[in-house]
């Protein structure tokens, strides 16, 4: 286990510095931000919808029991805001940047992969008979036999944007990056029997799944739709991840690569280091114990 120095890479001292390494992800990331947006005025695919398939697509059309705003709340806020937590009580900043970076890096990741998708495959949604027949009439081509709509436009777009759930793939994709997050903070895999810790990793999971859970049953979405969704956050989420944290389970899972690196390139600053606590037992051994880890060493 690598040796901590807490507060010695803070906001203030460091933190321009980092931006600066970073810069050119940071303009990377505002391109994603202009692609989104680009695909997002892309008309989607109409896939052929004839009436012997209008009986798996006659459900109810509901409000979303989670709204995209509160969506964005709970997989982009509060990841970010337990990252800002996490800054203030251990004062470092290659964590911050990176976890941050991380986080945005898997959420608009997702959101392109799942949009595109959506656009692409142009899946009816369950709900889709009422919107292309708001008043309940049917009209059907007599050549083709495909469906004649005359519901509103922008209705009528979404109804055909079923694949995969975007709610799914972007909740796990902040969730799930949050849920790597804090296994690693907490050491949830240091193999010392702490069942509890896993409640950190699970809880962002559960919340995931329920989000899902509401898709299907807001009718919005088929379970697959549901399914495929949530691989795809899960995966973007751990790909980022790892592109700055070792994995939970390694030894030094609770700190980014570039905190190390930049005290393997600065190891002047040990005359710096800030312990939480100090015990000295009977033994003669003395124990430094930091967030995440424990240093000890004879006296």
């Amino acid at each position: 286990m690598r040796e901590v120095r807490l507060g010695s890479y803070t906001v203030q001292s460091h933190g321009i510095e980092v931006v600066k390494a970073h810069k050119f992800d940071w303009l990377i990331l505002i391109l994603l931000v202009a692609l989104l947006m680009a695909i997002r005025v892309v008309h989607p695919f109409y896939r052929f919808v004839g009436k012997d398939m209008m009986s798996y697509l006659r459900y109810p059309f509901k409000t979303n029991t989670v709204p995209p705003w509160a969506l964005y709340i709970i997989a982009i806020v509060l990841p970010a805001a337990v990252i800002v937590a996490f800054y203030v009580h251990r004062r470092e900043v290659y964590d911050l940047h990176h976890a941050i970076l991380g986080l945005l890096f898997s959420v608009l990741i997702t959101a392109i992969i799942t949009d595109a998708l959506k656009d692409a495959v142009g899946r009816p949604r369950p709900d889709f008979f009422w919107r292309c027949f708001p008043n309940g009439t049917e009209l059907y081509d007599k050549v083709t036999g495909n469906v004649i709509c005359h519901g509103e436009k922008k209705v009528m777009d979404d109804g055909h944007k079923g694949f995969p759930s975007g709610h799914t793939s972007l909740s796990f994709a902040g969730l799930g990056y949050l849920a790597l997050y804090l296994s690693g903070k907490v050491k949830a895999f240091d193999r010392k029997g702490h069942v509890g810790k896993l409640c950190f990793v699970f809880l962002p999971l559960l919340v995931s799944s329920l989000i899902g859970v509401s898709r299907v049953d807001d009718y919005k979405h088929h379970w697959d739709d549901v399914f495929v969704g949530g691989i795809i956050g899960l995966t973007v989420a751990t790909s980022c991840y790892l592109q700055f944290f070792p994995a939970p389970h390694h030894s030094d899972g609770w700190g980014p690569y570039a905190y190390f690196q930049a005290l393997e390139a600065h190891p002047s600053r040990s005359n710096t280091t800030s312990m939480v606590n100090q015990r000295v037992q009977g033994s003669g051994v003395v124990e430094l114990g930091y967030l995440g880890c424990t240093v000890t060493g004879r006296r």
